[in-house]
């Protein structure tokens, strides 16, 4: 039972730093994007951002997902 407590400790713990990186990283894309197009006050720039977002974190996941398979096969 201990064990499990502390691994889910962990758990928690690895997915509140990845929260707080995802925003900081979010804050950061919206700063480029803000200088590159504007300030994004209307419906299509969110969607815009959003969409462009999506993209890099699905490139992300995979590219990761890749490191992760070549780390196991070595």
């Amino acid at each position: 039972m201990k064990t499990e407590v502390i691994e889910k400790i962990a758990a928690l713990l690895t997915a509140a730093f990845g929260l707080v990186a995802a925003l900081a990283w979010n804050g950061a894309i919206q700063a480029i994007f803000a200088e590159v197009f504007g300030q994004a006050d209307s419906i299509g720039p969110m969607i815009v951002y959003a969409v462009v977002v999506t993209i890099i974190a699905v490139l992300v996941t995979i590219w990761i997902g890749n490191i992760s398979e070549k780390a196991k096969g070595k």
